[in-house]
């Protein structure tokens, strides 16, 4: 059965934008303008400064309904608190700081208060209660109330990032969708009487081979934010590039992606018309040309999520896989994601490792779910195991290394991908395979080999090691045990686990 290949265009609107002198209204006008040229569906997503201002509420208003599609933007303003009966401790009306400018700044009863200001004026100004609620950042008790409250088909969350604008997503799936954990949005709910009926997609469109860990130094002493490179129109070396669009258009659809494949483009308003332009009048006709050649389908968020929730009665595993890089042929990069844990596989002229796994857990709750943030940092984070970003550093490139008895390591080579059905994967190179399931990893090799989990720096992200025996280390993060358990193979330390013959497989449920 061919697989649904989904684009969602989402633009978010502020009314303010206090660092620069910005029109805001001609981007939301002119992308408009350009949706209806090219016949695509689009989501527009408010803030509250902006839902409360005619301009908006009547441009909007105008739209085709079965064409557009209007949600809320969720980042804490001025009025909204003010609205809600909430001291304003902004430096500006938008204030985009952590403790501020989002939910987790907030006590519960604030939190509600602020949901509740928010999807009531929405009702007042459009007749209806919003079906998609977007932010950079959720706290967990925010999504649930909002949720069980007024009923959301889709929500959308930041990509994956560490450092960038004050605040970290880490661990978490890596694109597409799942239904969340109602005590840790950021993650999968690992049992379903724990799982929230609203489906979250991660956003922006990442680069699936390089924003992982771009930038990054072996030499590093500490690694403290990243860049971005995204679909996002703005940035001119990736989603302002045709020739990086058209790489991640061809890589990112290309199939093979087991359950559907995903992306987010779009941009909000405050970046301002002159930065987007050009990146959205390539993409917006080429997405026009995918979508007719039958290649992709572009809809709204929400009809995104309603079929979703029609389709999937818990998170399916789902896999991004790109063959090549966007300017190296001899680059692979999988990213296996299930609720039980991700994974990433990944080759280059180094020969072929594990580049990053975490394991998630529904005893990881949400950092403030009960607690309120007080300064310019969030952190949502999965449960640590191997590391190629965050561990890396004093000279040693972090992951997951394997070395054959001979000494050799993987050659690199053409990476093929095969649909195993029911959430399993398979990745073949020339001298190892590695097959994916959702409870589990099996690698197996030319011969036996040694994998070796390399880290060279300790960081806040690091784990605990409790214990190790030849089938089990049991680990601890944030005040949550959770164990890797060997099915074959055994582990001769924390950092070197060696194959049972030419196998070695994994068992990652908790």
């Amino acid at each position: 059965m061919k697989k649904r290949q989904i684009v969602n265009i989402v633009n978010f609107i502020r009314a303010v934008e206090p660092r620069l002198p910005m029109d805001l209204e001609t981007p939301v006008k002119e992308q408009i303008s350009l949706l209806k040229k090219h016949n695509l569906k689009a989501t527009f997503l408010l803030q509250y400064d902006a839902l409360i201002m005619p301009f908006y509420q009547n441009i909007l208003r105008e739209l085709d309904t079965n064409q557009f599609e209007i949600g809320v933007w969720y980042e804490i303003v001025e009025p909204q608190a003010l609205a809600a009966g909430i001291p304003w401790r902004g430096r500006y009306s938008w204030d985009w700081h952590t403790d501020t400018g989002f939910s987790v700044g907030y006590t519960k009863k604030e939190r509600e208060k602020l949901v509740d200001v928010l999807f009531e004026k929405f009702y007042e100004v459009f007749g209806c209660y919003p079906k998609t609620f977007g932010s950079w950042l959720f706290d967990s008790h925010t999504v649930a109330y909002a949720n069980d409250k007024y009923g959301i088909d889709a929500l959308m969350n930041c990509k994956e990032q560490f450092g960038t604008d004050g605040y970290t997503l880490w661990g978490g799936y890596y694109g597409q969708g799942y239904y969340p954990n109602r005590k840790n949005v950021f993650l999968p709910a690992v049992n379903k009487e724990n799982m929230l009926n609203v489906p979250l997609f991660r956003m922006l469109g990442s680069d699936p081979v390089y924003q992982y860990d771009y930038k990054l130094s072996e030499n590093a002493e500490k690694y403290t934010r990243q860049d971005v490179i995204s679909l996002e129109p703005v940035y001119p070396g990736c989603g302002g590039n045709p020739k990086w669009v058209d790489w991640y258009m061809k890589e990112n659809f290309n199939g093979d992606c087991l359950s559907f494949g995903y992306a987010q483009a779009g941009q909000e308003n405050s970046f301002g018309w002159d930065k987007m332009a050009a990146g959205l009048n390539y993409q917006f006709p080429l997405f026009e040309k995918l979508q007719n050649e039958g290649k992709i389908t572009v809809e709204t968020a929400g009809e995104t999520g309603r079929w979703y929730k029609k389709t999937f009665s818990d998170t399916p595993a789902s896999a991004i896989t790109a063959h090549t890089a966007f300017d190296d042929e001899g680059k692979n990069s999988l990213w296996y994601s299930g609720k039980h844990f991700r994974v990433n596989i990944y080759s280059d002229d180094n020969g072929v490792r594990i580049r990053d796994l975490h394991i998630y857990s529904d005893s990881l709750k949400d950092p403030f779910l009960d607690s309120v943030c007080t300064e310019n940092c969030a952190t949502y984070e999965a449960l640590p195991f191997i590391d190629g970003c965050r561990f890396t550093g004093k000279g040693v490139r972090a992951g997951g290394f394997i070395t054959f008895e001979d000494g050799s390591f993987p050659e690199n080579s053409e990476m093929k991908f095969t649909d195993l059905s029911n959430g399993s994967a398979k990745a073949e190179f020339s001298d190892i395979t590695i097959t994916l399931t959702e409870s589990g990893m099996k690698i197996e090799g030319k011969m036996p080999f040694t994998l070796k989990n390399a880290i060279g720096i300790e960081c806040p992200h690091s784990y605990e090691v409790k214990s190790v025996s030849e089938k089990e280390l049991t680990l601890s993060f944030s005040g949550v045990s959770y164990k890797v358990k060997l099915t074959c193979g055994c582990a001769v330390s924390e950092k070197e686990i060696k194959s049972d013959g030419n196998t070695l497989s994994f068992d990652f449920r908790n």
